[in-house]
């Protein structure tokens, strides 16, 4: 069966649509900015085409990423999760944007909730463990909803909480807080979870770990997850 080409309606070539979606999801862009961006390369579109590209592609690029990282034991580790929830503002009203990443800063699982409670935090625990197993040690700050909702599961002992302990969770937040500013605050908690996925999914492809990398092996990692999203969604 051959596969059905996902641009066949769309009279602008492949290789500016996706150039057009890295930019705004990748980088701290507004849609003004990735207009600007493309009229000087030569591109004259408008910034409701970059937002209905991103809407329409972006779910589709990151899970084609996801399929193609979808290996736990080479991609993820299960050796150590840190877990962490920040506030984030949608029309004035406070939710909970819950994030989870291993040890290499990888972007596990996102979800926004309206509480912080054992509830919402049994949901995100379990989204995440259906998707990547369970882990050997999970490390939290002090809310006591990870305790509560680690309890119902079963896998309390695992649980490590501290003061500085999780800062590689804190850290993973700041690229989302950039995007959040550029684009001025969110309006519904569903484009919210929408987004946020779809950047979790390119933060992670193009994640090349250059501070622990010598220069050359980054331009290389680099090079590679250029020519991979330039093949999502190939015709």
């Amino acid at each position: 069966m051959t596969k059905q080409n996902s641009f066949r309606y769309f009279k602008t070539s492949p290789e500016i649509i996706r150039l057009a979606v890295m930019m705004y999801v990748r980088f701290p862009l507004s849609l003004r900015n990735v207009e600007d961006l493309l009229h000087e390369r030569g591109i004259d579109i408008c910034h409701e085409t970059v937002r209905y590209w991103w809407n329409r592609f972006g779910p589709l690029f990151a899970r084609e990423i996801r399929k193609k990282r979808n290996f736990p034991s080479q991609y993820y580790s299960n050796w150590r999760w840190h877990l962490d929830e920040i506030f984030v503002k949608i029309n004035g009203e406070t939710h909970y944007l819950w994030r989870a990443v291993d040890h290499e800063g990888e972007v596990l699982e996102v979800y926004v909730s309206k509480r912080r409670d054992r509830k919402a935090a049994l949901v995100f625990l379990k989204k995440l463990m259906k998707r990547h197993g369970k882990p050997n040690e999970i490390v939290t700050d002090r809310l006591r909803s990870y305790r509560a909702a680690m309890k119902t599961i079963g896998n309390a002992e695992v649980q490590e909480a501290g003061r500085w302990k999780n800062n590689r969770c804190e850290n993973s937040h700041l690229p989302f807080r950039r995007r959040e500013q550029a684009m001025l605050k969110f309006r519904r908690r569903r484009s919210l979870q929408k987004f946020v996925s779809i950047h979790a999914s390119v933060h992670n492809h193009f994640n090349h770990e250059r501070h622990l990398n010598n220069r050359e092996t980054f331009k290389l990692q680099r090079n590679a997850a250029l020519v991979e999203w330039q093949q999502l969604s190939a015709a």
